[in-house]
């Protein structure tokens, strides 16, 4: 089991919401969504680096080398620096913390793989697939949600990795809090034994679906096929083979209330799944990449835009990971302390 000891070589930089423009108090700001978190955990990396181990099963990974690693690795620090900055000033409060890289863990900027906040104040913790991913949970990032916000509880599957078993949190599971439903593409990073563990503590409804690529490749994480937001779905439909599954998926969201906006192969391929919906200063906003904002047809952004402003984030380096800006971004879906608010 993953045991919390404090890091002393990691460190935590705060990012709080600059304050509301003029004629917006903090008393008349939108207040978040359920399904829309107003804070953020990052992590920025300071040795960025694709990773060769999870390179087999991740379609959306570069194959190409990269010729200069230094440079690499400045590029993705100045990503996410700025990717930060942006969600501060649109009034999400983003909890930064540093990767030095005194561990190895190449795919650190992606921390939503590894635990995940729920409201009611549950974190859970998850067991990971590749053995070089495991070294991503941080004490650090654990008791920073202690001291700031409400926890009642910590569920912690880490464990069940010596049995071979994973699921990647929310890459592996795109979680619909309002409606208890977690939308699941089976992939080997999405174990049915250790989903049925966590939809029954949390009281979710597993959806579970077959997802490939146009090569016959499982899916490997679910967010970069889906996104669930408070009033829409961003779903790669066509990547659903079975007309049964599709079916089920799409009138289980529209049941919901949510628009169903579906994606091609071609904009799932531009990480246009791959987005995030938060509370900002004057309501919702959408965070996703540049490229999967370019990505989006005319229609589909006037649907996004009916309920949530498009907030892209300038990402190319990270993606050459096989992960972008939903993978970038762990939620906190906990109630904040009262000196945490002051």
């Amino acid at each position: 089991m993953f045991c919390l000891q404090p890091d002393p070589t990691v460190a935590h930089a705060e990012l709080l919401p600059s304050a509301p423009p003029v004629g917006l108090s903090v008393a008349t700001a939108p207040l978040p969504s359920l399904q829309a978190p107003a804070a953020v955990v990052m992590v920025r990396p300071h040795h960025f680096h694709p990773n060769p181990e999870t390179l087999a099963d991740n379609g959306f990974q570069s194959r190409g080398a990269p010729a200069d690693g230094g440079a690499l690795a400045a590029r993705a620090f100045d990503e996410v620096s700025a990717a930060a900055q942006v969600l501060r000033d649109a009034g999400v409060t983003v909890h930064l913390f540093e990767d030095d890289g005194t561990r190895d863990t190449p795919d650190s900027v992606f921390p939503n793989n590894w635990f995940s906040t729920h409201p009611g104040g549950r974190v859970v913790l998850y067991p990971m697939h590749a053995a070089s991913r495991r070294s991503e949970r941080r004490a650090d990032v654990i008791e920073l949600l202690k001291a700031r916000y409400r926890v009642q509880e910590l569920i912690d599957y880490s464990g069940l990795e010596a049995d071979g078993l994973s699921l990647e949190g929310t890459g592996a599971m795109v979680l619909d809090h309002l409606d208890r439903v977690a939308y699941v593409a089976r992939s080997q990073r999405a174990d049915p034994a250790v989903l049925a563990r966590f939809a029954a503590h949390g009281h979710y409804e597993p959806l579970v679906f077959d997802a490939t690529d146009a090569q016959g490749l499982p899916v490997y994480h679910t967010n970069v096929l889906m996104c669930v937001a408070t009033r829409f779905a961003l779903v790669g439909t066509g990547l659903i083979r079975c007309p049964a599954q599709r079916a089920q998926v799409v009138r289980r969201l529209q049941d919901s209330g949510r628009e169903v906006i579906e994606l091609s192969e071609a904009q799932l391929r531009e990480f246009a799944g791959n987005a995030l919906e938060l509370s900002g200063r004057s309501g919702p906003v959408l965070a996703l990449s540049a490229r999967a904002a370019v990505a989006l047809t005319a229609a589909q952004r006037a649907a996004i835009e009916r309920s949530a402003r498009l907030l892209p984030l300038a990402v190319p380096t990270i993606e050459l990971a096989g992960g972008s800006v939903r993978c970038m971004l762990a939620g906190i879906h906990l109630t904040p302390r009262p000196v945490a608010a002051a």
